[in-house]
C-alpha cells in the first residue's frame, strides 16, 4: 500500500487524501480577506480509523501556512484536530486561536 498524499485542488477550493490513487477524504475551505475558513472535512466510510482524517488537516493546514494565510477552522473536525496538535496553532487565525487555547 502507497503512502497518502494530501492534494490542493485550488480549483475547487479542497484538499483531498489520496490512497493507493483513490480520493479518500477531503476538506473543503473558502478564502477570505488573508484566511482560510475551512468549512467541511470528511473521510469516506471505508477509510476511516486509518488516520487519514490527521494526514489531510496537517497537509491542509501546512499548505495553508504556505500560501500565507491564516486558518479559521470552522469544521469540527478541523479545530478538535487542532486542540490536540497545539504545535500547529500559529497558523490559525488569532482570534480563533486564543478560543482554542481558552479551552
Amino acid at each position: 500500500m502507497a503512502e497518502p498524499a494530501v492534494i490542493h485542488d485550488d480549483a475547487n477550493h479542497r484538499y483531498t487524501v489520496t490512497l493507493d490513487g483513490e480520493v479518500a477524504g477531503l476538506a473543503v475551505y473558502h478564502d477570505r480577506g488573508g484566511r482560510r475558513l475551512f468549512v467541511h472535512t470528511e473521510i469516506a466510510d471505508e477509510h476511516e480509523g486509518k488516520g487519514l482524517g490527521s494526514v489531510l488537516v496537517r497537509g491542509a493546514l501546512e499548505g495553508t501556512e504556505r500560501d500565507g494565510l491564516k486558518v479559521v477552522p470552522i469544521c469540527p473536525f478541523v479545530a478538535g484536530w487542532l486542540e490536540r496538535h497545539p504545535e500547529m496553532l500559529g497558523v490559525v487565525d488569532e482570534d480563533r486561536r486564543r478560543l482554542i487555547e481558552s479551552d
